[in-house]
């Protein structure tokens, strides 16, 4: 798998952009068959236009499907193997993308088979995806990893299947997080390769540098007819200023996105700068293991899917992590009802919004959604049929309906959020899904708890300047938290010096204090 070249030139690695298709189609009452898998291919073969190829009209910038964990065929091929799997939810499949190097290969899989040992957890086998190269062009496939699966039994030590998927993500991030270091230690660069495009145990990742109309064709299980899923995610890549790379098509792990996250760069930082200040009672001590929680080097869409991955695994549910990473305008709306604005206050001192434009298909096996950011600006459409089922995608027409047949169409608004929840068996509407969420807990009055404004503080003199010759504030409308230590811009020990500058000002890096929504943002 090639690695990015250096900066040089107008390019720079940090600038990994995506702007792409994306769709999805559910069985909103959860029933799962393989007329789902297929349907979803053909979602993805009717995105092609979306994507991009190359001087090579073979090599795309990347496909793929992330779909529920198909238990009929796994277990098919358990049995052919003499192998017993445990029931669904209490095994998980790691995808996983290995360097063709055998030494590499033979390295990493002691490496990952250690921390399964280490956690708790129990190897059950590896398998081999079968795959057809038929129709590759010459550059997918020189840089091709061998495409391999893991299968992992559910330890004593997690007591459900929420604390197995956090164990999931401690292995994970433990095998990989070290690789350059160890890399570097042992002499083997290859190993360095070794990517996992899913680890759970309720969803699967097949995915590559393929072209959209190949995805179906290049794996072997996609044609299976206990290839079963009530879910398909799929996704086109069209990379921006990018190379394109078998790990970076998508989906991720948890969603696919359309459009650009440009306040990544800002983003990622918030996260390392909260580092200290994080705990999690759910994660406890493995929290130290997950670092970096962003790993360098990655596309803004695969760094958004770490935090929400971070999220989850805090506990938050699925529409609760996404209204936080990518929230409604809420700042200057009196329309919006004031539980819903304390919400999306009091959790802006806890996270920056993940700025677009961006519309953003997200699932973790049990629910799937889609939203739009507060710019609105990348089109996705839905439609739900007679027959149950819910079709989104970044255009209309993307599955062949009667009309007769449709029973609701519409297009995703600016900071509104499509739900479907497959184990309740329907669709939860934006409103009654963020009125419940702003509910759930007295977030206003938290606010009035916490929070200090400038404007309520008492004024008093003071010799000591707030605009050095290094620094420069800009004040505007800034709150100062004292409940969040992590967000380091409060000091109301010494009110007389009320704000403390955490970042030189110079012409590349801008801190916005406040909550602009604005293009200054």
């Amino acid at each position: 798998m090639t690695e990015y070249p250096a900066p040089q030139g107008l390019y720079d690695p940090r600038n990994e952009h995506d702007s792409c298709g994306v769709g999805f189609v559910a069985h909103i009452k959860g029933e799962k068959s393989h007329a789902i898998v297929s349907q979803a291919l053909e979602i993805l073969a009717n995105l092609d236009h979306r994507g991009a190829v190359g001087a090579d009209p073979l090599l795309g910038d990347g496909a793929g499907i992330l779909m529920q964990i198909p238990d009929p065929l796994y277990r098919k091929w358990a049995a052919s193997e003499g192998l017993t799997l445990p029931p669904p939810g209490d095994y998980a499949v790691a995808m996983c993308f290995m360097p063709q190097h055998a030494a590499a290969r033979e390295f990493i899989t002691g490496q990952f088979e250690k921390f399964i040992a280490k956690e708790g957890q129990h190897l059950i086998g590896w398998r081999d995806v079968p795959t057809n190269e038929d129709g590759l062009g010459k550059a997918v496939l020189a840089s091709m990893p061998m495409i391999r699966q893991c299968f992992i039994a559910r330890g004593d030590n997690c007591a459900d299947q929420d604390a197995f998927e956090r164990k999931l993500i401690v292995i994970r991030k433990q095998t990989q997080n070290p690789l350059a270091a160890l890399a570097e230690k042992h002499g083997l660069p290859e190993i360095t390769q070794l990517y996992m495009p899913s680890f759970s145990s309720r969803t699967v990742v097949y995915k590559g540098l393929l072209l959209a109309n190949q995805v179906g064709s290049f794996y072997e299980d996609l044609r299976d007819a206990n290839c079963v899923s009530a879910l398909g995610l799929v996704h086109q890549r069209f990379s921006t200023n990018t190379f394109p790379s078998w790990k970076l098509a998508q989906p991720f792990r948890l969603i696919a996105h359309n459009g650009e996250i440009n306040t990544v760069r800002g983003n990622v930082n918030w996260m390392n700068a909260r580092r200290r200040t994080m705990e999690s009672d759910l994660i406890g001590t493995d929290l130290d293991k997950l670092w970096p929680i962003v790993p360098h080097g990655q596309s803004d869409t695969a760094c958004l899917d770490n935090a929400l991955e971070l999220l989850l695994l805090g506990g938050y549910s699925l529409a609760h992590a996404m209204m936080m990473l990518i929230p409604e305008a809420w700042a200057r709306n009196p329309l919006m009802d004031p539980a819903r604005r304390a919400f999306y206050e009091y959790h802006a001192a806890l996270m920056e919004p993940w700025d677009g434009p961006a519309a953003v298909a997200f699932t973790d096996g049990r629910q799937i959604a889609a939203t739009l950011d507060r710019n609105g600006l990348r089109p996705a459409r839905y439609c739900v049929t007679t027959n149950d089922l819910c079709v989104m995608a970044s255009e209309s027409g993307v599955l062949p309906f009667r009309e007769a047949d449709i029973v609701r169409k519409w297009r995703l608004q600016p900071g509104r959020m499509l739900l479907i929840d497959l184990e309740q068996g329907r669709i939860i509407e934006d409103e009654e899904l963020k009125a419940e969420l702003a509910n759930a807990e007295p977030y206003a009055k938290w606010l009035d708890q916490a929070q200090y404004k400038l404007g309520d503080l008492e004024a008093i003199e003071t010799d000591r300047p707030l605009v050095t010759p290094d620094f420069e504030v800009h004040v505007d409308h800034v709150v100062v938290h004292r409940r969040q230590p992590g967000y380091h811009i409060g000091d109301l020990e010494e009110p007389g010096l009320v704000l403390r500058v955490v970042m030189p000002y110079d012409s590349h890096l801008v801190v916005e204090l406040g909550d602009p929504v604005g293009p200054r943002r």
